[in-house]
């Protein structure tokens, strides 16, 4: 008899967008769609990853691959982060400081995707910069947290 185990899941993943997008060709339009995931295991470790496929659970499997690869350890203490820290991506800029213990992650948008799969459990995040494009922003916090440093 056979017992079929089960894949132990050492990430967990969330879909921070999806972007139908177009290819202009001579016979007419390309439509692909673009995925943002973000993974991590509440444990200190992120990743966001991007990648286009023909549907969107493809372009998501691949962007799970992408986001692998691309994983940063976080520094955590008692559950938040060292100090104040600002970072910019593109124009998105973000803005993460510690949090108090109790208080939760009060963040908007992808900041507290972000910061939810990292594990940290208070921080207080805000998004600077003028746009309002998911990856972009996900992409400055992850910067944020690869700044930090031990005190």
């Amino acid at each position: 008899m056979f017992f079929k185990q089960e894949e132990k899941k050492e990430y967990e993943q969330k879909l921070l967008d999806v972007a139908r997008v177009v290819r202009v060709m001579a016979g007419g339009r390309r439509f692909r769609f673009r995925a943002v995931v973000v993974i991590g295991n509440r444990r200190g470790k992120v990743g966001v990853g991007v990648a286009k496929g023909q549907d969107i659970s493809l372009a998501v499997e691949k962007a799970v691959i992408n986001a692998k690869k691309y994983i940063i350890k976080v520094v955590l203490i008692d559950g938040t982060i060292p100090h104040t820290i600002e970072a910019k991506f593109g124009s998105a800029k973000v803005l993460l400081k510690p949090g108090i213990k109790g208080r939760g992650i009060v963040a908007g948008g992808a900041v507290r995707i972000v910061c939810d799969l990292a594990g940290i459990e208070n921080v207080s995040g805000k998004i600077l910069g003028k746009t309002k494009n998911k990856l972009n922003n996900a992409q400055a916090t992850i910067k944020a947290l690869q700044k930090l440093k031990n005190r």
